[in-house]
């Protein structure tokens, strides 16, 4: 039994007990994994479930308004556990927490403290004082942009808090894995420099910063050896990736670099600016061997004149031109997208041509999101905005869409031979995911004639059945029966 599985009466003497609830995004585990290594380093023990912790810390989500009101809940839920008789403190902590500061703590009572980024390098102290009953300054927002030089090249050096940012090697790693599944996301860089109006992220995460290419591959070969078999790359924006450290072109080094590492499998990178996409590393991620042939594009609309409004650049002839480009290189790579419904002005001509381009580019997952104001955002302010019911029929007439294009693109692949990471082994259910399929929203494949494999194995598979996105595959043996 681990020590995050210790009951109460079994736990070491002397140590307060802390449970992380991480909402949000694959770049907020990563953070949550920072702060439960620090905090062990500080000599508290990390356990599972917030009914048996003394202080529960929850990283919040700032996105969207969903994403707010799921933190705000989960703060909630912590306090009506803490009036129950449950953890003595509550503790607010990631992006909702940076981006409101003293106003979230003034809304909620329910958090004895709001902690933003600045506070995580220091927060097992942090915690301790809480703990302790000692009031907490809320954090006061500010706009981390302005903490770092307008000139990439002169951020490195800047002493600024980056969460997920810290070496996790070394004598003392920070970072605690808080799963045991064999895949783990890995952070490339934080912050960005793009300004699309609809977004507010750059406000509250900062300037894009790259690590540097050392520490990403030290902690790629520690989560190795902690039995990761496929590393997910994740960042605001991985094609702006080595910008600031003088080499546009250093993700298409380390791909193979990261490949190398003994015990991984699959490297996997997320989040591509389409503008930025360089045709360089388009046919890094399709042809290395090792790198999964996946695409997260971050299209966001196809009508030219929407993504003007929204700053972006692209429209759907140059996006089904950069479908192609990947095709042509990877036919069976796995391509994924976000759009927004019901931009302020968008016509239904815009959203026809979007519908169209969707039609066309026959991607295998699409997230699609109506339109709504973020605090601070230049689209906020603009006129000619939709009324809620026409961007909920918007949303709604696309999501159909989707859902019968994407389920169409994965009926497709019946017949194609996979390659599968084994993530789940219950009760005779075998389920992974294939090389198009990202973690957690890209579907899942479900193995037949799949006994002796284990979850952390790689097996080819033929697929033989779809239901919806997700793929119905029976495990290939090879010429030894190991079937891997």
């Amino acid at each position: 039994m681990s020590t995050t599985e210790l009951p109460p009466a079994d736990r070491p003497d002397g140590l307060t007990s802390v449970a992380l609830v991480t909402l949000g995004c694959a770049r907020n585990d990563v953070d949550s994994e920072e702060l439960a290594a620090r905090l062990e380093a500080g000599g508290f023990l990390v356990v599972d479930e917030p009914a048996d912790a003394d202080t529960v810390v929850v990283n919040t989500c700032g996105f969207v308004e969903s994403a707010k009101k799921d933190s705000i809940d989960t703060i909630l839920q912590a306090g009506d556990l803490k009036a129950s008789g449950g953890p003595q403190s509550v503790v607010a902590v990631g992006c909702l927490a940076e981006r409101y500061g003293k106003d979230l703590a003034d809304s909620l009572p329910e958090a004895d403290a709001v902690l933003g980024f600045d506070d995580y390098p220091d927060i097992a102290e942090r915690l301790r004082s809480i703990v302790a009953g000692e009031q907490q300054h809320p954090h006061t927002p500010q706009d981390r942009r302005r903490l770092l030089p307008i000139a990439p090249a002169q951020r490195p050096a800047a002493d600024v808090s980056l969460p997920g940012h810290a070496p996790a090697s070394g004598p003392r790693a920070f970072r605690r894995r808080m799963s045991g599944g064999p895949m783990a996301p890995l952070k490339l860089a934080s912050g960005c420099d793009r300004r699309c109006t609809f977004c507010a992220i750059p406000t509250f995460r900062g300037s894009f910063i790259s690590r540097p290419p050392s520490d990403i591959l030290g902690e790629a070969r520690w989560l190795a050896g902690e039995g990761v078999r496929e590393l997910f790359l994740v960042s605001e924006n991985s094609t702006s990736y080595g910008k600031d450290l003088g080499d546009l072109r250093l993700l298409e080094t380390m791909l193979p670099q990261l490949t190398e590492i003994d015990g991984v499998q699959r490297v996997r990178v997320s989040y591509l600016q389409p503008a930025e996409t360089r045709p360089g590393l388009i046919e890094t991620i399709a042809t290395t061997p090792g790198v999964a042939a996946y695409f997260d594009l971050s299209f966001q609309h196809a009508s030219g004149d929407v993504l003007r409004r929204m700053r972006r650049f692209g429209d759907a002839d140059s996006f089904l031109g950069l479908v192609e480009q990947v095709r042509v290189l990877a036919p069976e790579a796995g391509i994924r997208s976000n759009v927004i419904v019901g931009f302020p002005g968008e016509t239904e001509a815009d959203l026809q041509t979007l519908c169209d381009f969707l039609a066309a580019a026959r991607l295998d997952v699409v997230g699609v999101f109506g339109y709504s104001d973020e605090d601070g955002t230049e689209a906020a302010s603009y006129a000619a905005k939709l009324d809620e019911d026409e961007i909920r029929d918007r949303t709604d007439r696309v999501s159909r869409l989707v859902e019968e294009l994407t389920s169409q693109r994965a009926a497709d692949r019946v017949g194609e031979t996979l390659q599968v990471l084994v993530e789940s082994v219950q009760h005779g259910v075998v389920e992974g995911r294939a090389a198009h399929q990202g973690p957690e929203v890209d579907g899942v494949t479900t193995l037949l004639d799949a006994r002796d494999v284990r979850v952390g194995d790689l097996v080819a598979a033929a697929a033989v059945a779809s239901d919806g996105v997700d793929l119905v595959a029976r495990l290939l043996i090879d010429a030894t029966g190991a079937g891997r």
